[in-house]
């Protein structure tokens, strides 16, 4: 691959920041710089994109998403991104540099694994997918090219994993068919057909790369990509066990569901397959022996369909140039010093000397004290809580007995680090609380009424989502109770529409409904819900009872009455009145009701009441021959009544 005639020389400035110290590979976007980062004193593998895809808006959109997807991802087990910016007319991103190896360079320079340091390397690379899985990250391009061994401590080595630029966090306009192919031995099935992936294509690559680390070969080989991807999707791994007989029956099982051909039937997540080895592990002999010669070695002419990788990250295209030159020659001086050390003890022998305690104190005071007392010192540094450059951990431990000269490790905090502050506006109480909790962040609550935002969802957040942070920091959520609740005024006894105003101009809305049964003025209000007094959000309902007129009233009883004041009498009562007429033989019966249809009871308000109303007619009955009657006091007719 050629480079472009623009990259910056050998102590060049980056953005006035990171000062070039050599070139470290190139990849299919960038090229790889190891650099100093002026302001830390540290050093940063410094990714450059190539000027020509600057002006590319899908290249610059896929770098910054590298950008901002690895940076989210703060893990002891994937390198971290520090910073991103542009610089001369194109990008930068600034990230973990490390002193190591690929694990691809492992395997091809050392064959297998013994099984238990495979597991625990395998281990690491599942703790890292499943952090990214549970933020919602999938890698898509998991292979051993992708992963860093620190080997600064041969006994617990650590590994990293690089390169989430191609992962994608959900959704993605970068492909049509919704997946990224990455190296073929190490694609899914699903990968291969162009399927859309999920977390489970993860989960088949890293089975294939516990089945290389164990067998020293991967499970499937061809002369081209597209053989192998045919493969992946059609044809059986042959078991690790007839490549390498030391592979338990529980390993070996472990390692064939995470390649089954349908997601459906490889582990469920990250943490199963951990499980899965943890449990195969625990039933490895130990020590664990290999008997030598039984490990299938990979063919010679193989090499691998990518080139090995860079010590901080895993090049698509180019390998760091002498790296296996330098390797070899390392080794060389290894076994020579190991040499010499043993030729210097058979001629002096040891002398024990108590390790002095050093944690708490300052990286500086902690190196002085060691070195003056005779011991070599190195140090090794991890984000945590105390300040930097605090002496967190030593191994051997404060008092412990070895030979003068020793080495001792000492654990130095980097400070908390950053992070990227999940955004949570919007989302529910619980579920912000858990993925700030989650990135590494302490939450603190405060609440706020909200006309807008519905109750126990957060409101705001300070700092702002998508922020960086330092890790550990408290970050606080405000969160809606509802709408402001006020007190309900007291509306009973008034008339509805009185009632309805005094709500409505405290902020209420009102419904309605009758009664017709109450024995109050009709349109009074009977009671209220909630009651007056009571504290309720503004702009919620108030129920109202209000007294209607009833359908059926009381039939008034007329019969006697003058014509005038029965009808009168009926129709205050709410009915209609039908009058007809009927002879009467005495002329008191004259225009006085006789008998009315209903006669009482109940009827509905607004039917009609028939009145038959008396008529004497003195043509039809002529007076009586009067007669003598004795004389009496005269008597006083009764008033007629009037309703």
């Amino acid at each position: 691959m050629s480079t472009p005639i623009d990259t910056p020389e050998e102590g060049a400035v980056i953005d006035g920041r990171y000062q070039v110290l050599y070139r470290l590979g190139a990849g299919g976007m960038a090229e790889v710089f190891c650099a100093e980062d002026l302001q830390l004193g540290r050093k940063v593998a410094l990714k450059l994109l190539y000027r020509r895809f600057a002006e590319d808006e899908e290249f610059v959109e896929r770098f910054r998403r590298e950008a901002s997807h690895a940076a989210g991802l703060q893990h002891p087990n994937v390198v971290s991104v520090y910073d991103r910016g542009s610089w001369d007319g194109t990008y930068y991103i600034a990230m973990e540099y490390l002193e190591g190896r690929s694990l691809k360079d492992v395997i091809t320079q050392s064959g297998a694994l013994p099984l238990a340091e495979s597991i625990d390397v395998t281990t690491q690379v599942l703790r890292a997918a499943k952090f990214a899985h549970k933020r919602g990250i999938v890698h898509r391009d998991l292979k051993p090219h992708n992963v860093i061994v620190d080997e600064s401590d041969p006994t617990h080595p650590r590994v990293k994993v690089t390169d989430f630029g191609i992962a994608r966090a959900g959704a993605s306009d970068m492909t049509q068919t919704g997946s990224i192919m990455g190296t073929a031995q190490y694609l899914s099935p699903e990968q291969a057909q162009g399927h859309a992936t999920g977390p489970q294509a993860d989960l088949y690559s890293i089975g294939v790369m516990l089945y290389e680390l164990v067998t020293g070969r991967v499970p499937f080989e061809g002369e081209s990509a597209v053989t192998i991807a045919l493969k992946q999707v059609s044809e059986e791994p042959v078991p690790p066990s007839q490549l390498n007989p030391a592979v338990t029956p529980e390993l070996e099982d472990a390692i064939l569901r995470a390649l089954s051909k349908d997601p459906a039937h490889r582990q469920a997540d990250a943490e199963q397959f951990i499980n899965e080895l943890d449990h195969a592990r625990s039933l490895l002999p130990d020590p664990e022996a290999i008997p030598p010669g039984e490990i299938v070695p990979p063919p010679e002419e193989w090499t691998g369909e990518e080139p090995a990788a860079e010590p901080w990250a895993p090049p698509e295209e180019e390998e760091r140039d002498g790296s296996n030159r330098t390797w070899l020659w390392a080794l060389g001086l290894g076994l020579l010093v190991a040499v010499v050390a043993v030729a210097a003890l058979l001629l002096t022998g040891n002398e024990r000397v108590t390790v002095p305690s050093v944690v708490g104190a300052s990286l500086a005071a902690a190196t002085d004290r060691l070195e003056d007392e005779g011991f070599e010192v190195v140090t090794v540094r991890e984000n945590s809580a105390k300040e930097r450059n605090e002496v967190i951990g030593q191994d051997p431990e404060g008092g412990t007995r070895v030979d003068e000269g020793s080495r001792v490790r000492l654990t130095v905090s980097d400070g908390p680090g950053t992070a990227t502050v999940p955004d949570v506006v919007g989302d529910g109480r619980n579920a912000a609380r858990q993925a700030l909790e989650e990135a590494g962040f302490e939450v603190e609550e405060e609440t706020e009424s909200s006309d807008d935002v519905g109750e126990n969802r957060v409101i705001e957040q300070r700092p702002d989502g998508q922020t960086q942070a330092p890790s550990g920091a408290t970050i606080t959520i405000v969160v809606s109770t509802g709408p402001e609740r006020t007190d309900v005024p007291n509306v009973v006894g008034q008339s509805e529409d009185d009632a309805t105003a005094a709500l409505q101009d405290a902020g209420f809305t009102v419904g309605t409904t009758e009664d017709e049964t109450a024995d109050a003025e009709p349109g009074t209000v009977l009671s209220q819900n909630p009651a007056g007094g009571a504290r309720a959000k503004r702009g919620s309902r108030v129920n109202l009872v209000v007294a209607a007129e009833p359908a059926q009233v009381a039939v008034p009883d007329v019969t006697g009455r003058s014509q005038a004041n029965a009808t009168s009498t009926l129709r205050n009562a709410g009915f209609d009145v039908n009058v007809t007429t009927t002879d009467v033989d005495s002329p008191d019966e004259d225009d006085r009701v006789q008998r009315q249809s209903p006669s009482g009871g109940r009827a509905e308000r607004g039917s009609t009441v028939t009145i038959t109303v008396g008529v004497f007619d003195p043509d039809l009955n002529p007076d009586p021959e009067p007669e003598t009657t004795p004389q009496t006091t005269p008597q006083t007719t009764p008033a007629e009544p009037t309703g």
